[in-house]
């Protein structure tokens, strides 16, 4: 985890205190429910509930310190807890394995890093749809390979991203889900040391599911799923963030990063702007990323367990959440003081002398009775030359000049195809498709 991004709710719940304090609930719970059974006096469940009622600080030094010596790290907590409690504290951790705990813990953390990154999602979604619905009829031209293509207007390419992120919010969703299970079933998962019901005790205090099926450890498809899921968000994210850096280049200039007061662009060239917090999103969707193929390589573990997949998730479970956390807090900013430039839109749009309207034309030859490639031929011979003129002449002027397009349509007909407005006909429809109104 990098301070720079990250925030300090997703933090907080990767630090070795919280991780300490959901074993401990684990450990007291199922202790709890044991006694309820009378595998163990109710004594001991007592004993320790009594002891976290003080809201005792945890020694994360101290346990380290008996982990140094026993090599393992629930164990050391284990110790570490019958120091502060005594006695009864040994009937904790009956019949249970350490997987036991380390995935049901970790299960609750990413739950609860789910939790957050969908608030993140719905902040970012109403970001949008707010500047969604002030430029929903903005002018702009439409790219396809980087090149003009045919009007559009900078609202509908925020229902795009509106639409997009929605499907990414039900696919965290789903993942929160899917990874929110609980295992408390003993060696190799059998239940031969302790009974399912505590399981299903221990999965509802913590707002889990018990695991239908686990080997010693919970099934990795599921986490695989849940950071693929993150992937696919780093991506959409990287996906919005592109299209605002190359919207910012100096030969577009349609939108651009708001640029603080005091801010400086580079250490040399004073005038600069750059997009610097869309480059950001950029390289962090990266490290986001970057998670997913050692989740599905931690799928695949030796019969009913061995420990490749800890390490691993050590590493990916804290950086992927608390990198996308900070990158989709930082993208809902981007988006909200996003500087958008209507007129430099239009003169865009203006700049190829009509050409946008191409496709217009050539359905109105072919509706004229033109074969269609015949009709095609007419357009693009009068395209081609507005094309290598740089805009310089005007594609309307040209077809009304073309004497086989003028027999086949006339001046009004042609002035009619070159209309603005027609391509946004269907903007209601796709607003209405994407935000339900």
């Amino acid at each position: 985890m990098v301070p720079r991004y990250a925030r300090p709710a997703m933090v907080a719940i990767w630090e070795p205190e919280a991780r300490y304090r959901i074993w401990f609930e684990i450990e007291a719970h199922a202790t709890e429910k044991l006694g309820e059974l009378g595998v163990v006096p109710q004594s001991g469940a007592k004993a320790l509930w009594d002891w976290w009622a003080t809201n005792p600080a945890i020694d994360v030094a101290a346990i380290d310190a008996i982990e140094a010596v026993t090599k393992h790290d629930v164990i050391a907590f284990l110790d570490w807890v019958a120091q502060q409690v005594g006695p009864e504290a040994r009937f904790m951790h009956q019949g249970m394995t350490s997987s036991d705990v380390l995935d049901t813990t970790l299960a609750v953390q990413l739950k609860q890093a789910a939790d957050l990154l969908l608030e993140d999602l719905d902040a970012l979604l109403a970001a949008i749809k707010r500047r969604a619905m002030e430029h929903k009829y903005t002018p702009t031209i439409g790219r396809s390979h980087g090149i003009h293509a045919e009007p559009t207007t900078f609202g509908k390419k925020l229902a795009e991203a509106y639409a997009e992120f929605s499907r990414c919010k039900v696919r965290l969703e789903n993942a929160r889900t899917e990874i929110a299970t609980c295992a408390i079933s003993g060696a190799v998962g059998t239940f031969a040391n302790i009974a399912p019901v505590v399981e299903e005790y221990v999965a509802e205090k913590l707002g889990l599911t018990p695991e239908p099926v686990s080997t010693q450890v919970i099934p990795r498809d599921r986490h695989a799923m849940f950071f693929a899921t993150l992937g696919v968000i780093a991506s959409s994210i990287e996906r919005l963030a592109i299209e605002v850096r190359h919207l910012q280049r100096t030969e577009v200039l349609e939108a651009e990063e708001y640029f603080s007061p005091g801010q400086k662009g580079s250490s040399a060239m004073p005038h600069k702007r750059n997009p610097v917090l869309t480059e950001n999103l950029t390289g962090l969707a990266r490290v986001v990323r970057s998670a997913v193929t050692p989740a599905l390589e931690n799928v695949a573990l030796w019969h009913e367990r061995d420990i490749s997949h800890s390490s691993v998730e050590r590493f990916i479970g804290p950086d992927a959440t608390i990198t996308l956390d900070f990158a989709l807090a930082r993208l809902t900013s981007v988006i909200d003081k996003l500087l958008v430039y209507p007129e430099r839109m239009q003169k865009n749009l203006d700049k190829m002398g009509g050409l946008v309207h191409s496709q217009r034309v050539l359905l109105a030859l072919t509706q004229a009775g033109l074969e269609r490639d015949a009709a095609y031929r007419l357009v693009q011979r009068n395209a081609m030359k507005v094309w290598e003129s740089d805009g310089k002449l005007n594609l309307l002027d040209l077809l009304k000049a073309d004497t086989e397009v003028a027999a086949a349509l006339s001046p009004a007909q042609l002035e009619e195809k070159f209309n603005l407005d027609y391509h946004f006909t269907g903007i209601d429809t796709i607003f209405a498709r994407v935000f339900g109104e």
